[in-house]
């Protein structure tokens, strides 16, 4: 009898959530990790950009949504109401553009999906999803709902316990393993029938060590170099099970690895809103009750900032912003000067502070009913300002109750928007006049979610559906 799923072409998406090229790559030569040394020292695999700003939620929903944060409306982990000025973390109910599941599932194609990040709470998709970071329920995190009893019974959980990680990098790595072991039986379970088109699995504890643990990678004398090391091995096992998989697939098929950003030992911490109020640009009312209480945005508050990296001016488009139209470019150069003069003992700490047409060239004022075709600010609340891009090794903060600009806490490692890691096991020809090295695939993140949608002949045209 014919078997259906055989032959049925297939893409899997492996992601490495915040694995350096660069790092991988010395790492594989050095023979600890020989899996990923597969795929990872061959010409097909290379570094691609992070969306900006470089973190999880913007990166992976621009893969998943093959749009940018322009388009999909992820900007951070954070969104500010423009009305009472609560801060309310991103979530997959805030993406507005069509998901590749959605697109896929309109051809009749069928998606399984583990750990992918911001997709919390999980909608219904053509196929199966385990939500990823941030996830807080289980049994809101799964679609078909009856996948919650399977997984909780292997002892699934959905993210690695870091709270104690800065004190206590035993119980990290120990939380990891324990994140590890629940992701290898959530693909036991999801992957073996073979009855899919497109499978995304996302492992998230690369980034979960390199923030707390990264110089240890780097060090051999670190005193956790070598048990961090051991967690790799057993995270490279895990790489070559996929690999396996992989292989033992029948024809047609494709791999794709990302990362969603890259990663460098952090040298200092810097608090964007510590610095605006040295300016005199973030005015407050009274003291905040917590880090992220942005209530006390006072109407003589000319800009503040969202972490990472993002700058809003306080215009009309907030409910106390005043802000003129006529102010905003001579505000938005005097932010920009002063901060590329930002110095921490000597070194300059941003490289560069975009404009939002800059940033997000994808963001049309004639396409785009959230953009105004004139004036300096967009008008959707969404969008910054500005965007700071830091020098490699500082990270850029935004809290409301810091009065100091530089200060350091218990991570160790910080994102970079460059060095992602990135494999293609059909890379795409070189063309007539094209140098060997010149590189035609993605650029970004959002650039490999539209090459799944190539793959599968699919439009990467944006419809907007929320």
């Amino acid at each position: 009898m014919h078997d259906p799923t055989l032959h049925r072409p297939r893409l899997i998406v492996l992601g490495l959530d915040g694995l350096p090229y660069s790092t991988a790559c010395r790492l594989c030569r050095a023979g600890h990790l020989p899996n990923l040394a597969r795929i990872a020292l061959t010409p097909q695999a290379r570094p691609i950009l992070a969306e900006l700003p470089e973190l999880s939620p913007v990166n992976w929903t621009s893969f998943f949504t093959a749009a940018g944060p322009e388009e999909h409306g992820i900007f951070g982990f954070t969104r500010l109401d423009p009305q009472d000025y609560a801060i309310r973390f991103a979530d997959f109910s805030q993406v507005r553009a069509r998901t590749l599941f959605d697109r896929l599932g309109d051809h009749g194609l069928t998606s399984r999906v583990i750990n992918l990040p911001n997709t919390y709470p999980a909608r219904p998709i053509k196929g199966m999803l385990v939500s990823g970071f941030v996830a807080h329920d289980l049994d809101r995190a799964v679609f078909p709902p009856f996948l919650a009893h399977p997984l909780r019974s292997t002892g699934y959980v959905l993210e690695a316990d870091t709270t104690r990680s800065g004190q206590d990098p035993g119980f990290l790595l120990a939380e990891l393993d324990r994140a590890l072991r629940g992701r290898r039986a959530a693909l036991n379970l999801l992957w073996p029938d073979l009855a899919w088109d497109l499978f995304v699995f996302v492992l998230t504890e690369t980034d979960r060590l390199g923030h707390f643990l990264f110089p240890a990678l780097e060090d051999p004398a670190h005193p956790w170099h070598g048990p961090s090391l051991d967690f790799l091995g057993r995270w490279d096992e895990l790489v070559g099970d996929v690999l396996e998989r992989f292989a033992a697939l029948p024809d047609p098929k494709r791999l794709l690895v990302l990362a969603d950003h890259g990663f460098t030992a952090l040298t200092m911490e810097a608090d964007l809103n510590a610095w605006l109020r040295e300016q005199g640009l973030l005015v407050t009312d009274g003291s905040p009750r917590h880090e992220l209480d942005a209530g006390i945005i006072s109407a003589q508050t000319r800009a503040f900032a969202l972490d990472p990296g993002r700058i809003y001016l306080h215009t009309s488009r907030f409910g106390r912003g005043r802000v003129a139209p006529d102010e905003a470019a001579g505000l938005e150069e005097r932010i920009r000067i002063g901060l590329k003069r930002l110095e921490w003992q000597g070194r300059p700490v941003i490289r560069d502070v975009l404009s939002w047409r800059e940033a997000y060239p994808e963001c049309a004022p004639e396409s785009l009913s959230g953009v105004t075709a004139r004036g300096a600010s967009p008008s959707d609340p969404a969008i910054p300002d500005l965007i700071c891009v830091p020098h490699r090794g500082f990270s850029l903060r935004a809290k409301f109750d810091q009065t100091r600009v530089f200060g350091k806490e218990d991570r160790q490692g910080c994102h970079t928007p460059d060095d992602a890691f990135f494999y293609d096991s059909e890379p795409p020809e070189i063309q007539p006049g094209d140098e060997p090295d010149d590189h035609s695939g993605p650029k970004r993140v959002r650039d490999v979610g539209r090459l799944v949608l190539e793959h599968f002949d699919v439009s990467h045209k944006l419809i907007l559906s929320r």
